[in-house]
């Protein structure tokens, strides 16, 4: 199904501008919304081997923010990473 506001990039209008309004990225809202339409992938089926956030040292968090392109990371804090990369 094509949108009809962003094109074909988005699988999901409805659900993508849920989350917009939620406050998350457009960036994690895309990706959030085109894998909840293709049932095949749903977000909360990937797995969960990762560990959480709070588990993980500052480095090993500011290499992932560096990783996916937070900017500013090296002036945050522990906590203000965690918030960075769960609204990335």
């Amino acid at each position: 199904m094509m949108s009809s506001k962003h094109g074909k990039q988005i699988k999901d209008d409805s659900r993508y501008e849920a989350l917009r309004e939620q406050g998350y990225s457009k960036e994690k809202s895309a990706r959030i919304a085109n894998a909840q339409a293709n049932t095949s992938y749903s977000p909360s089926k990937k797995g969960g081997k990762a560990s959480p956030y709070e588990d993980r040292t500052k480095q090993e968090l500011y290499d992932k923010a560096r990783e996916i392109g937070i900017e500013g990371r090296s002036k945050m804090s522990k906590n203000e990473l965690i918030e960075a990369l769960r609204n990335h």
